[in-house]
């Protein structure tokens, strides 16, 4: 009697598995966006988080806070991105 390994589904009480990352769409935001581009990015969320009321107002101030950090990491990124288009810029430069 030959037995075929089946895969057995996971149950609801069975965590699921997690996906590989990947991070195509952050990277080519990165890659060409503004400052500009990063306020733009939360405006809308940031203006209906400070409308929220009662006991989800404190879950609302975490959550801007949240995202406060990330357009302050965001924009450190697009500082380093700067810096290092302006390096290769001025070795290039001195080459000619």
């Amino acid at each position: 009697m030959a037995t075929a390994k089946k895969e057995k589904a996971p149950t609801p009480s069975e965590p699921q598995p997690i996906p590989e990352p990947s991070y195509p769409v952050i990277e080519g935001f990165v890659e060409k966006a503004t400052s500009a581009d990063i306020a733009g990015l939360f405006k809308d969320l940031k203006s209906q988080l400070g409308g929220l009321k009662g006991p989800k107002a404190e879950q609302g101030k975490k959550v801007g806070k949240a995202i406060e950090r990330t357009e302050e990491l965001l924009s450190y990124l697009l500082q380093v991105r700067e810096k290092l288009e302006a390096d290769r810029k001025g070795k290039g430069g001195k080459r000619k």
